[in-house]
This record gives C-alpha cells, sequence and structure tokens, in this order.
C-alpha cells in the first residue's frame, strides 16, 4: 500500500472515530440514554437533531464514506476493512480524553492486540 492510499484509509479510520465520539459527546450533552415512545419519538428526534456534536458526528460520517471509497478503490478490501479496528484504538483513548471514560486493564490489552494486528496486517 503506497503513502497516498495509506492517508485515504487512515483518515477515513480517523473520522469514523471522531463521528463516534462526537456522537457520544452528544448524546451525553442530552442527558444520556434515550428513550423512545409512541408520545415522544418525534420531539425526541427533533432534539436529537439540535445538538451541534451529532450534526457534527454525521457530517464526519459522511466524509469518512467519500474518503473510505476513495482509499478502497486503490487497495484490496482484505487490507483496508481491518485497518478499521484502528478505529477501535482512537474511539477508546478519545473516550478516555475527551469524554473522562474509563479505559480499564483488560480493554488496554486488547487495544494493543488489535495494534499488532493491525501492525502484522500492514507488514504483509
Amino acid at each position: 500500500m503506497n503513502f497516498t492510499t495509506f492517508a485515504f484509509i487512515i483518515t477515513g479510520v480517523l473520522l469514523n472515530a471522531a463521528a463516534q465520539l462526537l456522537l457520544k459527546a452528544g448524546t451525553n450533552a442530552m442527558g444520556g440514554a434515550i428513550h423512545l415512545t409512541a408520545g415522544n419519538w418525534f420531539g425526541t428526534l427533533l432534539k436529537i437533531g439540535m445538538q451541534w456534536p451529532i450534526i457534527a458526528g454525521l457530517g464526519c460520517y459522511a466524509v469518512s464514506v467519500v474518503v473510505w471509497i476513495i482509499g478502497l478503490s486503490r487497495t484490496d478490501v482484505t487490507i483496508a476493512y481491518p485497518m478499521l479496528s484502528l478505529g477501535y484504538v482512537v474511539s477508546a483513548f478519545g473516550a478516555w480524553m475527551f469524554l473522562g471514560e474509563v479505559v480499564p486493564p483488560q480493554r488496554m490489552l486488547a487495544i494493543g492486540v488489535i495494534i499488532v494486528g493491525v501492525v502484522l496486517l500492514a507488514r504483509s
């Protein structure tokens, strides 16, 4: 994989992780868990649609799809798709850093395994 292809793939992964973090920040701003009922669905969806982190997260998703398609056009899906697992690493770090989430040792070990797997994949 050349540098340009790698840049498209990594940019897609980073945008996808940013989208996850922004969507979570938006739900946190709404007070946590969202409960839809027959009587509140419209107002709840309107409230969701008014959260700037959710709007930004959806924008990140849209851009990530375009970037990802360009990256996929340049490499095998057997190389590109496993790179998405780096999103777990970035999301966990971002959740810890920006959202105050706890990353216990077992999760850190799992993240290390993901990194080793991606390195092995990239070298193949």
